[in-house]
């Protein structure tokens, strides 16, 4: 589990650098009139933010599967309880009755 926020954190610092090249590269191209600095630098901003993103989803995700682990532990039956119900809702739904 550790060992999973270390890297999101390690994404999120990785992110943070290609966002802070890409703008380097950006100006530059601006600054000599290089397109394609500019459009990498471009990129390499974007690429930076998604990095970003996709570690704070990973990290949201992960805490919601925790709290679903912590109830089932702590409610078994229940979680039995619901689990059962949906799975005789959805056979219900999805299992083609025979007709007369």
């Amino acid at each position: 589990m550790a060992d999973d926020k270390e890297k999101a954190f390690g994404e999120k610092v990785e992110g943070v650098l290609d966002q802070g090249v890409g703008r380097v590269k950006d100006a530059a191209g601006g600054l000599t009139g290089d397109m394609g600095m500019q459009a990498e630098g471009k990129m390499d901003q974007l690429s930076g933010m998604a990095r970003q993103e996709f570690a704070d989803l990973y990290e949201e995700g992960e805490g919601k599967v925790e709290r679903a682990v912590t109830f089932v532990r702590e409610r078994p039956l229940f979680s039995l309880a619901i689990a059962g119900v949906l799975g005789t809702i959805m056979g219900l739904l999805f299992i083609p009755r025979r007709k007369g």
